[in-house]
């Protein structure tokens, strides 16, 4: 337990996977398997929870609001009272008031239960449950309340109190993980339930109790890794009778290579491989050309008829301009321009070319400047018409396209037309062009359309036939390589469960073994004299597929642990799996609340029980409901420290509780107050105050006897019983209290122990009437018998006031 209690799981498993002397491969896959430590929860206060009290009002049983007191610390409380009392109604509020459930909810009879769940005596009472907590190690007061504002038992409304009524979150003071895992309530339906089936829901916690998850976990990965490796190759198989039936009905060469490839014991994966490539080298080669063909785009024709339309229009509009050249126009202008300014200069009317007189007069100069205007808007209407011609020509050559890269070199007659139509880009004669593109257009996209629709068809037929399986052939290959992979990855997954599953039952053992080991302490203590014995507790499987193993014998002889054990053993069975679960050192609860648990108990039983309740109580707050009075009778013949605290139920379901002293101080206090009453009649006082004292010397007899005859003479609780079920008077309850035999004569006894106390005790035997004249008399019969009282219960060892509290 020390490696396991310092060392993390993980850490473990690490450190022995280092030393297992598997093959590498196999400590690779468990290193990748291994998941890393779960995270533990957080939730809830530092420090232990206790109960300080239990309120309930307009609940089950509880009409008026009542609360239960609870002393504070470790110490056993018992709460008794016959059926019917409210006492379980106390131990259902605490329960729901804290886990927000009840075990008799999720019970057989959970639907009458539930409707049922409201007092019928105080319909007007708002139903309501509230249990205040002492919190850590200052005790701090925490209240959580549920109230029910409506008709069904669902809608409760919760409120978490702290110190000074601050308003809190109820997990920030109760960590549900621990309450699922260590959960300190076992209600009388679950005491019977609990050890019915497979015990799957105790396996489960125990396995989180223990931080087991990580190895549920862990083999869990590895079974699951084991199981997709068996799904990937099981796939394989299956795409490989299918393709094989596929591959034989068709009439392909290459669908029988790769039959052939398929068929073999160990499909020839390289040969299906290369036939894969070969037809992605070649045959894929044409699909590609083939894809091209059929995507095949030509020159728009309208686009183009338009282009050629305007081209043609444009050189129109340049033919019709009384001059070819713009420049000619310009040259002329500039011409008569000169001659202009030689005639403003010279102020001469003389020709300077031919010499005649009278040539450049005035008529002459505006002619010549019409003239000059009309070149010049000659040569303007010449440079548009030619710039639009450039722009029609321009517009031609850009929707030629080239000749497709994949196209070039080829003599085909696709490619020749689209050579014819590239060959557009280099005529700038208008004409020309418009005449050649048009044709060379319409020439492409008739032979576009043909190559297009030929391929088209092509890869149609080639689709249908031996393309599809081409394409399921490579996912079976894929599939196949996936399988090879699987068979090697599943190899490594089986050795390494079989090396993992002896180490996780180890580790699960080994941390299970205190647990164990205290259930059997707990059975050997509630069953010390009975014939089956309780052995080993282990747990089998993992959560959701495991159950806790119980082994069980009879007289040394194995045997199914449900079929040979009593109701009372397999309420004590249930008891011992539930203990060493909510009183785990981990646990935040520092109280046990338990329900009934004394039925179908015998009477050695009932003493282990106390026993046991006693030893939890050194440590823990244990409360312990019953209306058997058994538990009682041997919490006092065993000399046990207990509070019992008393509920009553009166009518319209009031609910009273009480607190039980010790009896022989309880009635010595009686006795006491009436001695002191100064209003006593005489003759009540002399009826009622002796017979308040024989009753408290009579409790002082019981107690000692109880002990003596355990002590002893070595008898067990029913014999004790048996024995003080039979004595009548005074004197055999002293009898039976100082010899041990209830027929023997006391007298001696009494009076070497405690001089003159014979007296007493014949003054009480022969009846109740004592003369008691005076206050002081009354208060001296009151004193005698403590003293009586006293020496007779340390006669047997007690020391004051002993048992319950």
């Amino acid at each position: 337990m020390s490696e396991q209690s310092s060392t993390s799981l993980r850490a473990l498993l690490l450190g022995r996977l280092e030393h297992s002397g598997l093959p590498s491969d196999v400590r690779d896959l468990l290193r990748e398997l291994l998941p890393d430590e779960p995270p533990r929860s957080s939730g809830g206060r530092t420090g232990t929870v206790q109960l300080r009290s239990i309120t309930a009002a307009g609940w089950r049983g509880i009409g008026p609001r009542t609360t239960l007191e609870l002393p504070p610390g470790p110490g056993l409380v018992v709460v008794a009272g016959p059926n019917g009392s409210g006492k379980s109604s106390f131990a259902e509020a605490a329960e729901t008031a804290i886990t927000g459930r009840n075990s008799r909810w999720e019970g057989q009879r959970a639907g009458d239960w539930q409707k049922g769940w409201r007092n019928l005596h105080s319909p007007d009472v708002t139903p309501e449950v509230h249990v205040e907590l002492a919190v850590g190690e200052l005790g701090e007061a925490v209240t959580v309340r549920r109230t029910w504002l409506g008709s069904e038992l669902r809608e409760a409304r919760t409120r978490v109190e702290g110190a000074g009524g601050s308003e809190l979150k109820l997990e920030e003071v109760i960590d549900a993980e621990a309450l699922d895992l260590a959960r300190p309530f076992l209600p009388y339906s679950e005491l019977g339930s609990m050890i019915n089936g497979t015990l799957s829901g105790l396996h489960n916690a125990f396995f989180k109790l223990l931080g087991l998850e990580l190895l549920a976990d862990f083999d869990g990965r590895v079974r699951d890794a084991a199981s997709e490796c068996d799904q990937t190759i099981k796939q394989a198989d299956r795409l490989t009778a299918k393709l094989l039936d596929e591959l034989t009905a068709l009439d392909d060469p290459r669908a029988r290579d790769a039959a052939q490839a398929l068929s073999t014991a160990r499909p020839d994966l390289g040969r299906v491989r290369a036939l894969l490539g070969n037809r992605a080298s070649a045959a894929e080669a044409e699909l590609v050309r083939l894809r091209q063909c059929a995507s095949l785009t030509g020159p728009d024709l309208p686009e183009v008829g338009g282009a050629v339309a305007r081209l043609r229009e444009a050189a129109a509009c340049a033919e019709e301009a009384r001059y070819g050249s713009a420049e000619e126009a310009r040259r002329l202008a500039r011409l008569l321009e000169a001659a202009l300014e030689h005639q403003r200069r010279s102020q001469t009317t003389a020709c300077p070319v031919c010499g005649s007189e009278k040539r450049l007069d005035r008529a002459w100069a505006e002619q010549a400047r019409a003239e000059v205007e009309r070149l010049r808007t000659e040569a303007a209407d010449a440079e548009a018409a030619r710039t639009k011609v450039a722009i029609a020509v321009r517009a031609v050559h850009d929707l030629v396209q080239p000749v497709p890269v994949w196209l070039r070199g080829e003599t085909s007659p696709l490619a020749s037309v689209w050579h014819e139509w590239s060959q557009c880009r280099d005529i700038t004669h208008p004409r020309e062009l418009a005449d050649r593109a048009e044709r060379a257009a319409t020439a492409l996209d008739d032979a576009c359309r043909q190559v297009r629709e030929g391929a088209a068809l092509q890869l149609a037929e080639h689709d249908a036939v031996w393309h599809p399986t081409a394409v399921r052939l490579a996912e079976w290959l894929s599939a196949s390589e996936a399988a090879a992979a699987a068979r090697e990855r599943r190899k490594h997954a089986r050795k390494a469960r079989s090396w993992l599953r002896p180490i996780i039952d180890e580790l699960r053992d080994e941390r299970l073994r205190p647990f164990a080991q205290r259930s059997q302490e707990v059975w050997r203590k509630l069953c010390e004299h009975s014939s089956v014995t309780l052995g080993s507790v282990t747990l089998a499987g993992t959560p959701g597929r495991g159950k806790v193993e119980l082994g069980v014998s009879v007289d040394d002889m194995s045997a199914p642990a449900y079929s040979v054990m009593s109701q009372g053993e397999l309420h004590s069975l249930a008891l011992s799996l539930f203990l060493p679960r909510a009183t785990h050192a981990a646990s935040p609860f520092g109280f046990l609340l338990i329900d009934d648990p004394v039925q179908s108990m015998d009477p050695e039983k009932v003493e282990g029980l106390a026993r046991v309740l006693d030893e939890c109580a050194r440590d823990r707050q244990v409360i312990v409901f019953t209306h058997d009075t058994r538990l009682q009778q041997a919490i006092a013949h065993l000399g046990i420290n207990a509070t019992v605290l008393r509920v009553s139920r009166q009518t319209d379901s009031v609910v009273g509780v009480e607190t039980l002293t010790d009896p022989v101080e309880q009635a010595l206090a009686e006795a006491r107050a009436v001695s002191l009453d100064p209003g006593l009649p005489p003759e009540v006082a002399d009826h009622v105050l002796p017979a308040m004292c024989r009753v408290a010397v009579e409790a002082a007899c019981l107690e000692t006897a109880r002990r003596r005859l355990r002590d002893e003479w070595g008898l067990g609780l029913r014999a004790v019983e048996e024995r003080v079920a039979c004595l009548d008077r005074t004197k055999t309850y002293v009898s039976l209290a100082l010899l041990g035999d209830e027929r023997q004569h006391a007298r001696e006894a009494v009076e070497r122990m405690h001089p003159g106390g014979w007296a007493l005790v014949e003054a009480f035997n022969s009846g109740t009437h004592v003369p008691l004249p005076t206050a002081d008399d009354r208060k001296e019969l009151v004193r005698r018998t403590k003293a009586l009282a006293t020496a007779i219960r340390r006669s047997a060892g007690f020391q004051g006031a002993g048992g319950v509290r």
